[in-house]
């Protein structure tokens, strides 16, 4: 182990000394580009342009293109990159992960590896955590790329698709993840071309690379569709709801959020609605919509996940506390909600296209990132994503004070703790950050601020229309900030006249979070660039973090705890205890993960076989030759089924009575000889197998004998589409209720992802099958109608 950790120290300094010297070499320029013209400057574009397309990695053109954007920047944006932003740029160059610090000038240091590979003109992609910040770097950046010869283009939501085509065929694009991998999909539901908006996916440099790769990546990118199925029954499963108990009609899991329904919980279901048994696959609707009803009762909180805001919930981001907007909870679950909280409810939403994140940016050919937390998910970084992460020195060094977490035995106690820590900065006349989990607990901490009469700001969901304001003037003297995670990453904290002499702005962790890169994000808005400043965490064993954790552990440490008279827990070693706790629920998030994307993996591999097909109906000017593929692939599929017709444990689709209709109805399309149909011997194989063979040859021959002009084709095209797209809309539901029980089915000592994946295909080939048929008809039935006419 330790020689393991000494190799790996190693290697990391030798990478540093290797990026010291690509500094130097660019800094040895730096004189000679400060007296060249801007014309001379902005010709090493094209030079780099030839270069790359003439095979040179852009590894090698490190040097002179930063040099060239250092030069550059401080002829238009008056800012000079610091060493340590070259050192950063490198590593984004390479395709990996840099961690840097707050304050280190990130979106700058996004300039050097955009402007060496945007000059490839195939599109960069830089994403940022949301669309304010997109915006800001977008409108910082721009002149500086213009002047280096690349265009420059802003991806947000509510641009049509002429602004969007404009945006994507820029060399550098800005935007967010999630409007980035929304256009994939709705790319990928486009009934023509000209609705298509981006290019083959080049390469993604993500700012706060760890917030989109690994905290949004629980959370899959949906578009839905619109469907009244079931609406009313919403109100009235939630009144029989609203009865039950855990431990009673079910059980609840709060370290994985999972309900188990219990058999009395299940008898009163079937009595209050008269149903015999509630576990029939006829009622699998019903039992989708009373699960969603309890996960609303016993899991989703208001305050927490999310809000309500004129009469309609607003979607709450756990990471970054903002409200998502136009984002619903999908398959039921905003629906219980709002019928929770007694709202009008609006339409369910049906997944029609989806994608995981991880699954996404696997799309690009080349992904880097940036963030001030990344080492801590280093490995679920290389096992995901095959990313790299690299530690940046600062620029300056790092001043700031982070203090040992204490922790109180109960909440009360740590309130009035953080009340007399508050009032003692206060005192001081230093800016003080008081961060806390959710906008619930950002509320209670300003209770008790109100009742000692300290005055102050909140930053939460509910107040981001004032977060400019709130922002700017936080680091002033006096000025006392209670924040939710909004406070967090991308939010830089100007200190104002006379603080750092004070000793900065002091920040408060009130509770720790799930992840130790959080709370990481948190301590780094105070220090930035060498500022002064402090941190601590202040906690108590009563915050929400120990209800995911095992109770029967958590009962046994609080058993041995000793504290001294103001609750302060003096032994055993709490620390030592609490970041164990945190560990194992980061732990439990990263096996989520891990479990909904070796599922995924399954519905992946499927999407991508769909798009393929929808990709050459969209792009194809041959459609006679897709109709021929659907002839092949049907009649390849009945005859698989063949075999199988006479046994016993035949568990096929298609039975024998189906075949003889398929054949049946093929010839009645074909218009040809039924003759055949008389001597159908059901028991001969090869019989079976040639008259398939027949009716699909006669198929093929009335698709040779109509005309490739025929309008036919353009409508056959969108019939196409519309028809895969229903399709597929109908599996990701039946995939979706497959998944449900996917755990369940795991306790009979089977691999559950093999069981999945194996129930999964065969759906699959059930659909495309059906798909293959209806396309044939279509065809067949309108061809037959044209020449009746």
């Amino acid at each position: 182990m330790l020689h393991s950790i000494k190799k790996m120290i190693s290697g990391e300094t030798i990478e540093l000394k290797q990026l010291n010297k690509v500094v130097s070499k660019i800094n040895a320029l730096e004189e000679s580009f400060e007296v060249k013209n801007d014309l001379e400057l902005q010709a090493y574009t094209d030079i780099f342009r030839e270069k790359l397309n003439n095979g040179v990695s852009p590894e090698e053109l490190i040097i002179e293109a930063f040099a060239v954007v250092r030069e550059a920047s401080k002829r238009v944006l008056g800012k000079r990159h610091y060493d340590s932003q070259l050192m950063g740029g490198a590593v984004l160059t390479q395709s990996h992960i840099a961690q840097m610090q707050t304050g280190e000038g990130k979106t700058l240091v996004a300039t050097l590896p955009a402007y060496i590979l945007g000059t490839h003109g195939k599109g960069i992609h830089i994403i940022t955590a949301n669309e304010y910040l997109a915006t800001r770097d977008f409108e910082e950046m721009k002149p500086l790329f213009e002047f280096l010869g690349l265009t420059v283009g802003l991806n947000v939501s509510g641009l049509v698709t002429e602004e969007k085509k404009v945006a994507y065929n820029c060399d550098i694009t800005y935007g967010t993840g999630t409007e980035f991998g929304f256009d994939y999909l709705r790319d990928h539901m486009a009934s023509n071309k000209d609705q298509l908006v981006q290019r083959p996916l080049f390469y993604a440099l993500i700012d706060e690379v760890d917030s989109i790769l690994i905290d949004e990546a629980r959370t899959p990118l949906i578009i839905a569709g619109k469907s009244n199925s079931s609406l009313n029954l919403f109100p009235i499963m939630q009144m029989v709801i609203n009865s039950f108990e855990d431990k009673k009609e079910y059980d609840f899991y709060p370290e994985t959020k999972q309900i188990v329904l219990l058999d009395k919980g299940a008898d009163q279901l079937e009595e209050a609605f008269g149903i015999d048994n509630v576990y029939d696959s006829e009622h699998r609707e019903f039992m989708h919509i009373a699960m969603q009803s309890l996960r609303a009762k016993v899991v989703m909180r208001k305050d927490v996940d999310y809000i309500i805001k004129d009469g309609k919930i607003m979607i709450v981001d756990p990471y970054t506390g903002r409200v998502m907007e136009g984002r619903t909870y999908s398959d039921g679950l905003h629906q219980a909600i709002e019928a929770k909280e007694n709202l009008t409810l609006k339409e369910e939403n049906n997944t029609q296209a989806s994608v995981m994140i991880q699954h996404y940016f696997q799309l690009y050919k080349h992904v880097s990132g940036m963030t001030g937390s990344a080492l801590p998910s280093k490995e679920e970084f290389w096992e995901t994503y095959n990313l790299r992460v690299t530690e940046i020195p600062t620029n300056k060094p790092n001043q700031r004070l982070d203090m040992d977490t204490v922790v109180y035995k109960t909440y009360d106690e740590k309130i009035e703790k953080i009340v007399t820590e508050i009032q003692k900065y206060h005192e001081m006349r230093r800016p003080v950050l008081i961060g806390t989990t959710s906008i619930e607990q950002s509320e209670k901490i300003s209770t008790h601020l109100k009742e000692v009469g300290i005055e102050h700001s909140i930053l939460n969901a509910k107040t981001e229309e004032d977060e400019a304001e709130i922002i700017s003037n936080a680091g002033q003297l006096d000025r006392i900030m209670i924040a939710t995670n909004m406070a967090g990453r991308g939010t830089d904290i100007i200190l104002g006249n006379g603080v750092p002499e004070l000793g900065g702005l002091h920040i408060i962790g009130t509770e720790l979070h799930s992840s130790a890169r959080i709370d990481m994000q948190l301590r780094g808005r105070g220090g930035r660039q060498g500022d002064p400043g402090s941190t601590q965490f202040i906690i108590s064993l009563e915050d929400e973090l120990f209800h995911y954790y095992d109770e029967e552990e958590f009962e046994k440490y609080q058993n041995k705890i000793k504290t001294d008279e103001f609750g302060l827990i003096v032994s055993p070693n709490p620390i030592k205890f609490v970041y164990k706790v945190q560990n194992v629920i980061e732990g439990m998030h990263y096996s989520s993960r891990s479990h909904l994307l070796k599922l995924d993996d399954i519905n992946n591999d499927q999407q991508k076989v769909i798009y393929t097909y929808r990709e050459k109906a969209l792009n194809i000017d041959n459609m006679p030759a897709l109709i021929e593929s659907a002839l092949q692939e049907r009649f390849y599929n009945l005859v698989e089924e063949i075999p199988e017709l006479n046994s016993e444990n035949n568990t096929n689709e298609y039975s024998l009575n189906e075949i003889i209709d398929e054949i049946k109805i093929m010839t009645m399309l074909t218009s040809k000889d039924e003759s055949i149909l008389a001597s159908l011997d059901k028991e001969n194989k090869d019989q079976l197998t040639k008259t398939l063979e027949d009716v699909y040859n006669n198929a093929l021959e009335v698709l040779n004998d109509t005309d490739t002009k025929d309008n036919l084709w353009n409508d056959l095209q969108s019939i196409y589409l519309e028809t895969i797209d229903r399709y597929w809309v109908d599996h990701l539901d039946n995939l979706n209720h497959l998944r449900e029980g996917i755990t369940i089915r795991g306790y009979g000592q089977e691999d559950p992802y093999r069981l999945y994946s194996f129930d999964a295909l065969h759906l699959f080939n059930e659909m495309l099958n059906s798909f293959f048929r209806d396309i044939i008809r279509y065809f067949l039935q309108v061809n037959a109608t044209k020449d009746a006419e």
